[in-house]
This record gives C-alpha cells, structure tokens and sequence, in this order.
C-alpha cells in the first residue's frame, strides 16, 4: 500500500506549527509526531490529509521533568517515558501502560502524545480501502452506516489508547496550544464518546504535554487483555490507582476502563465503594462487579463482546489485589501474557 499525495510541513516552534494548523482548511492538515499510527492509516487511505504538520524539530515538546509529578513533553516517546518512571512507584500504571503499547521500535518512535491522541479503531474501519469499498463504507470514513449497530445513530468504534486510561487514573492533565493560547484540562475531558469525533481538542489546538501529579501515598497499575502477548491493540484495559491511609485502608481510588466504548470509561462507584476500608477479598469483588457495569463493549474487536465484558469483572480484580501487594506475576503471564 502506498501513501496519497500530502504536503509536508516541519515548523521549528510551536507558534509555527498552530499557524500552519489554524490557517489550513477545517480538516485539510494533520499534526503527525512518531507516525506509528498515522501512516498506515493514510495508506489505507482512513486518513488523507493534504497537509502533514511535522512536530521532530520542536524541542520544547520533547522536555520531561520530574518535580512535584512529571510534566512530559507531547513529543516524549514512549521507550522515554518508560525509562524516566521507576519500577514500583506511584506513578508504576503509566510505566506497564506505556510498556505494553506494540513493540519495542515502534515505542521508539511512538510518542505519548500520539498515542493519547490514538485514532479509534474497529473492526469494519480499520481494513484497507477495497476491503471497505467492497462491504460498502462505514459512517467513520465514506459511508453513512454504522456497521457494528446499523441503527446507530452514531460510530462506536473503540478507543483504543493505552496511556489515557493509566492517565486519567492518576488525575493527570494536559495542556493544548491553540491560536487563542494554552489552556489546560483534565485527560478525561479530552474525550467524548464518539467514535468520529472521540476528541475535544480543537481544530486549531497542538497537544503540548502532559503534567501528572504528585502521588505520594498512592499505587497504581494497569492490566490489558488481547490475544497476543506484544503488538495488540486492548480488547480491555483496566487502570486502577488508590491512595492508602496508615492503616492500610483506602483514602482515596480510581478504576478507569479502556478498549469499551468510544472514550475510557471511569468506573466511579466501584472506587467511591473502595473508600475507608482495606482492600478485602470480599470488597476487591464487590467493586469488580460494580466496575464491570459500565462497561459497554461492542462486537467490533477481538473476542466476543460477552466475554469481554466478563473478563472486565476479572481484571478489576486482578487490578485490585496488585494493588492490595498480591504477587501477581504469574497471572499476569498465564491471562495476560505480560512479563513486567
């Protein structure tokens, strides 16, 4: 498969790089960093921006610094970040997110900023262009026909990012850079559930960094379910995070849900039901049972989607003995096929 025609366009700056951003056509321009995702959708003709926005020669997107939290440049990529995080500390979710993500040289060229940013993904879209045309097109590229729930009024393909579920349970934030100027917002808002339009960054706006916070006190991890032990997309994530009082009982926790509908899905009422006592055995599966309710998964990935939503009560649970200080290595290889 080759690449359509495009522009190529590599600003040395920021404020470059909005400008060629703001001034292109609604839609004409794409910011590309790693490429690990962008360029086979171009080939496969998903995506075909007339315009690529090159971001390598930006080197303020590329700063990471530990203070108070990480702030991780949008350009940082993945084998960076998995290098700057030790093993075993607050932030340990992010590092198994990120070292999860593919393979090791495509983690060499994939970005964290890429991959908050990840296209979502579904089994009738994410074939090559004849594939598709042959089927008839699907409403994300061509079409007006959403081919996992025909009467849907909207596409329900999958996000599919590692790094925001791990993200989002640390309470991280992100900042953009627009023509009207920087602000910065939770990751869960950058995400609607939509499989078109999955993000809520605008037209004009650049994905600069991402800032997480201090977490003294806290554990965190992340769990993925595909089929193959490297390179797959999940089917299921579960990132979870807690914060432990003296005592050992929970102060605070969050359960985030990947790979389950167009956006992560945030299991609120299995953490809140965590809070005040200690990770039980009886209150570890009270809460992988609320977790699992809002999980909504589609028949357009990998496995069928009852057993993905199944697997979604098991993985909470595996999630949440991790963090109780359960040895979970083993299950990690046999289930998961994840050595850590």
């Amino acid at each position: 498969m080759r690449l359509p025609r495009f522009r190529f366009v590599a600003p040395e700056s920021l404020a470059q790089a909005v400008d060629v951003l703001s001034s292109a056509s609604p839609g004409d321009a794409m910011i590309v960093a790693g490429g690990t995702d962008l360029i086979p959708n171009m080939k496969r003709r998903q995506q075909v921006p007339g315009t690529l926005i090159g971001l390598r020669r930006i080197a303020e997107l590329r700063g990471l610094r530990n203070s108070d939290g990480y702030t991780i440049g949008a350009g940082v990529t993945l084998t960076r970040v998995i290098q700057a995080l030790r093993p075993r500390s607050p932030f340990e979710g992010l590092r198994q997110a990120a070292m999860q993500i593919a393979t090791p040289h495509l983690r060499n060229m994939g970005t964290i900023g890429g991959n908050l940013c990840l296209d979502t993904r579904c089994n009738y879209y994410d074939q090559n262009y004849e594939w598709r045309k042959a089927i008839d097109f699907c409403m994300k590229k061509d079409g007006s026909t959403c081919w996992v729930a025909t009467s849907s009024p909207k596409c329900l393909a999958v996000s599919s990012t590692d790094t925001a579920p791990a993200l989002i349970a640390l309470d991280a934030t992100v900042t953009l850079l627009g023509a009207a100027g920087p602000r910065t917002i939770p990751v869960s808002a950058l995400y609607q559930n939509d499989g078109i339009n999955y993000l809520l960054r605008r037209p004009d706006e650049i994905l600069t960094s991402v800032q997480v916070p201090s977490r003294d006190g806290w554990r965190s991890t992340y769990w993925k379910l595909r089929r193959r032990g490297s390179f797959d997309f999940p089917v299921l994530s579960v990132a979870a995070a807690a914060q432990f009082g003296p005592d050992g009982s929970v102060v605070d926790a969050r359960i985030v849900l990947g790979a389950v509908a167009s956006q992560p899905v945030a299991a609120s009422a299995a953490a809140s039901a965590l809070i005040g006592t200690p990770l039980s055995d009886e209150q570890i599966a009270i809460a992988a049972r609320q977790a699992a309710q809002p999980a909504r998964p589609m028949d357009n990935t990998d496995f069928t989607l009852h057993w993905r939503k199944r697997m979604t009560t098991a993985f909470v649970g595996y999630a949440l003995r991790e963090l109780r200080g359960d040895d979970m290595r083993s299950i990690r290889y046999r289930i998961a096929r994840q050595l850590l």
